[in-house]
C-alpha cells in the first residue's frame, strides 16, 4: 500500500485553509460605542419616569407660588423617581439605603425652611414613596406604575376622602365598619374549617353566614345613603339577591322593623331580590342541563315577568318623600346576624337528622327538603342526574319546582319573623304571587 507523503508546498495550501475560517464562523467585532440595553431595564425606567411625573404634577397644582410655594412640584418628584430608578439599577443596597436617607433630609429641610401652620405632612411622605416606586420600576414596572397611578390618584381625593371622613361618616358607622372588618378579617380565617356533628357544619361555615348576612345588611345600608330610599334599597336588594334572597329578605325585613318609614322601600328591595332568584335559577339551568329549557322554560318565564311586575308596583307611588330626612343609624346589627346564622344551622342540622333517620322518601320530598335551604343547590342536583341520564328530562320539572316553591317558604319565614306583621304580608303576597306563576304552566298544560 502506498503512502502519499505531501510536500511542502501542498502543506503550506492545507495551513492556508485551514487557518482561515469559513464566513459562517466568523464573528463581527463588536462595535465599542454601541450599547445594549435590555428591554425590562427600558421599562422600568419608562415606569419611574411616567410615575415621577404624575405625582408630581398632582403635586405642583396645589404647590403654589411665590416664597410661600410648598416643597417638590412635578420636577423634584421626577428626580426622586428616576434617582430611586439608577439607584435600583446599581444593585447596592448600601446606595439605595443613602438616596432614601438623602430624600428624607431634604424633605425635612424643606419642610423647616417653610414654618407653616399647616402640621400636613402629605407632600414630604408623598416624595419619598416617590423615591420607592423608583426603586421598585427597575424590578416591577407594572406594579410600580399602578403604585403611582393609585397614589396620584389618593392625592387628588383630598377633600373628597375628609369630606367623605368628617362630614359623612358617623361614629357608629365608623365603629360598624371596624367591627365588621375585624370578623371578617382577622375572626372568620382563624376558626376551624372541620365540621362538628352537632353544629351540622364548621364553625368558619357558620360564622361566614354571619358575615354574610352583615355584608347585605350593610350593602342596604350604603345604597340607601347613596341613592335614596326610594331607589337604594331597590338597587341593592336586586344585587343581594343573587347572594342569598332569603338573607335579604330578612336584612331589609330587619331594617324595615327599626324604622317604619322605610317599610315601602325595604318592601321593594326584598321582592328585586325575587327577580335576582328567577333569574340566577335560569342561569342554573343554562350552565348545568341547557335541554332543560324546553320543560323549565314556561315556568321560569311566568315566575320572572311576575317578579318584575310584583317588585316595579313597589316603586309607584313613591312610598318615601323626596325631602324625607337624612337616613342615619347602623348598617347592620350583629345580634340578629347571629340569630338568622343561628335558625339556617338548626334547619339544617334538623335536615340532617331526618334524612338520616328515615333517609331518602322520593325525589319531590328530597328537593322540597333541600329547597328550604337553598333552591339553587337543590336544583343544580336535579339537574346533574339529569345531565347525566340518571334521570329523563322531564324528571327535572318536579324537583327544580317544588325546591322553589318551599324556598318560598323560608322567604315567607324569614319576612314575618324579621319584618313583623306589615312587612311579611307585603312581602309575602309578592312571593306567592311568583310561586303561583311559576306552576301555572304545568296546570295549564295537565
Amino acid at each position: 500500500m502506498e503512502t502519499h507523503i505531501p510536500n511542502s508546498r501542498e502543506s503550506a495550501h492545507v495551513e492556508h485553509q485551514t487557518s482561515e475560517p469559513s464566513d459562517a464562523s466568523v464573528d463581527t467585532p463588536s462595535d465599542p460605542t454601541r450599547v445594549n440595553i435590555d428591554d425590562h431595564i427600558l421599562y422600568g425606567l419608562a415606569a419611574a419616569l411616567g410615575g415621577g411625573l404624575l405625582i408630581g404634577i398632582e403635586r405642583e397644582r396645589r404647590k403654589g407660588f411665590g416664597q410661600h410655594r410648598s416643597l417638590a412640584g412635578v420636577r423634584t418628584f421626577t428626580l426622586a423617581a428616576l434617582a430611586g430608578a439608577a439607584a435600583g439599577l446599581l444593585g447596592s443596597p448600601l446606595l439605595e439605603f443613602a438616596g432614601g436617607a438623602l430624600v428624607v433630609v431634604l424633605a425635612g429641610i424643606g419642610r423647616w425652611r417653610e414654618r407653616t401652620r399647616d402640621p400636613g405632612i402629605t407632600t414630604e411622605f408623598a416624595l419619598f414613596i416617590t423615591y420607592l416606586l423608583g426603586l421598585l420600576a427597575v424590578r416591577q414596572p407594572a406594579l410600580a406604575a399602578g403604585g403611582a397611578v393609585l397614589i396620584a390618584g389618593l392625592l387628588a381625593s383630598r377633600r373628597t376622602l375628609h369630606r367623605f371622613s368628617v362630614d359623612l361618616l358617623t361614629e357608629t358607622e365608623l365603629r360598624d365598619g371596624l367591627l365588621f372588618a375585624a370578623l371578617a378579617l382577622i375572626v372568620l380565617p382563624v376558626l376551624p374549617e372541620a365540621s362538628i356533628a352537632w353544629l351540622g357544619a364548621s364553625p368558619r361555615h357558620v360564622f361566614a353566614l354571619v358575615v354574610t348576612f352583615m355584608g347585605l345588611q350593610a350593602a342596604g345600608y350604603i345604597a340607601l345613603r347613596i341613592a335614596g330610599p326610594r331607589l337604594g334599597l331597590a338597587l341593592s336588594g336586586l344585587a343581594s339577591g343573587f347572594v342569598s334572597s332569603t338573607g335579604t329578605i330578612a336584612a331589609l325585613g330587619t331594617r324595615a322593623r327599626s324604622d317604619p318609614t322605610l317599610l315601602g322601600a325595604c318592601v321593594s328591595g326584598a321582592l328585586f331580590s325575587c327577580v335576582a332568584t328567577v333569574v340566577l335559577l335560569a342561569v342554573v339551568v343554562a350552565a348545568i342541563y341547557p335541554p332543560a329549557f324546553s320543560i323549565l322554560g314556561s315556568s321560569l318565564g311566568f315566575a320572572l315577568l311576575a317578579a318584575v311586575v310584583a317588585a316595579a308596583v313597589t316603586l309607584w307611588p313613591p312610598s318615601v318623600s323626596s325631602e324625607s330626612r337624612p337616613i342615619t343609624g347602623r348598617p347592620f346589627n350583629l345580634l340578629h346576624a347571629l340569630g338568622f346564622a343561628a335558625v339556617l344551622v338548626a334547619v339544617t342540622a334538623g335536615m340532617e337528622w331526618v334524612n338520616a333517620r328515615y333517609g331518602d322518601v322520593g325525589t319531590g320530598l328530597a328537593a322540597a327538603v333541600t329547597g328550604l335551604f337553598d333552591a339553587h343547590a337543590s336544583a343544580t342536583s336535579s339537574l346533574s342526574l339529569a345531565a347525566n341520564g340518571a334521570i329523563p328530562r322531564s324528571g327535572v320539572l318536579v324537583p327544580v319546582l317544588v325546591a322553589f316553591s318551599s324556598n318560598t317558604c323560608s322567604k315567607l319565614v324569614a319576612a314575618f319573623t324579621a319584618g313583623g306583621v306589615r312587612y311579611g304580608i307585603r312581602v309575602g303576597s309578592g312571593l306567592v304571587l311568583i310561586a303561583v306563576s311559576l306552576w301555572v304552566p304545568v296546570l295549564w298544560i295537565r
